[in-house]
């Protein structure tokens, strides 16, 4: 039997390639704010234009859908504004919670954030006590705040999966490696800073794989997961391999000064979702930095 599963921002990056993903074997339902660009539109999926930071819009919406699954990707992917992050990260989360959680899901899947450590040095263990330094890690912790609490209040089906960085093809131009990519096509110098920040990065397919065996568990999972792939490595080693590798273009290191808010070293120990969920990444840096070239040229 086919599940009926919700994607909110089922149009951004990890929603279209989730959604493309489960579209032959389920019924998908996608929540964004505007409707899918052609490049991210997915056939049979049903769209649904709502701002999940307005909950009466969304009650009228969902008044006439049952789902099995939902899964929260929605919110502004510019932090920029500290009242839109937290309209969009935190209140938005929260009325799909208030909603949903007396409908008898099977799992409420919430994407957190490794921004909700803050400046706690790493490894990040899920048990880490948060201490997040910008809007979108404080959005991310107060979601994460308000499912536990909802949770014991009354018992409520969820998981919190805590991304690090995810890259791959499609992703929005205006983050690190699609700029790194378009930088170096052009063959033209562009300004970076000193690379030194160690981050982990998860091929996207790798994410995919691991939501799916989160719906298709039959074990009841729940609580905080991280989620990377378990290889941090300095920035400036990935600017230097997509060059490589490209054969073109000019980084001009310590140019940009690192944020306000910046750590320098962020990467997860994920002992407790290998253990649990019996996942890990299996594509390697070299293999998905390769398909992501190929999708920009």
């Amino acid at each position: 039997m086919k599940n009926r599963i919700l994607i909110v921002g089922g149009t951004g990056f990890i929603g279209f390639h989730l959604s493309k993903s489960l579209i032959e074997s389920n019924f998908i339902y996608s929540i964004s704010r505007q409707n899918p660009k052609k490049i991210r539109k997915v056939n049979g999926v049903k769209y649904i234009s709502c701002d999940i930071y307005k909950k009466n819009n969304l009650k009228k919406k969902l008044k006439s859908l049952k789902f099995d699954y939902v899964i929260n990707l929605g919110g502004n992917i510019d932090h920029s504004n500290k009242m839109q992050t937290l309209n969009s990260h935190f209140f938005g989360c929260k009325n799909l919670v208030d909603y949903f959680k007396n409908k008898n899901l099977k799992l409420f899947i919430q994407i957190g954030s490794s921004l909700e450590y803050g400046k706690k040095k790493p490894p990040h263990f899920e048990f880490t006590k948060c201490f997040p330094n910008a809007h979108y890690g404080k959005s991310k912790l107060r979601s994460t705040k308000y499912i536990l609490k909802c949770n014991k209040k009354k018992p409520f089906p969820f998981v919190i999966l805590r991304l690090y960085q995810i890259y791959g093809p499609n992703q929005s131009v205006n983050r690190l490696i699609p700029i790194i990519i378009s930088s170096c096509l052009k063959n033209k110098k562009f300004d970076c800073s000193s690379g030194k920040q160690v981050r982990d990065f998860l091929y996207i397919d790798d994410l995919i794989i691991l939501l799916h065996k989160i719906i298709n568990s039959k074990t009841k999972l729940k609580g905080i997961f991280n989620v990377g792939s378990g290889k941090p490595i300095q920035v400036k080693k990935i600017i230097n391999l997509i060059r490589k590798k490209i054969k073109k273009g000019f980084p001009q290191f310590g140019r940009i000064k690192l944020r306000k808010d910046e750590v320098e070293k962020y990467y997860p120990d994920l002992k407790k979702v290998t253990k649990s969920i019996n996942w890990k990444a299996k594509t390697s840096l070299n293999s998905g930095i390769n398909k992501t070239i190929a999708f920009y040229k």
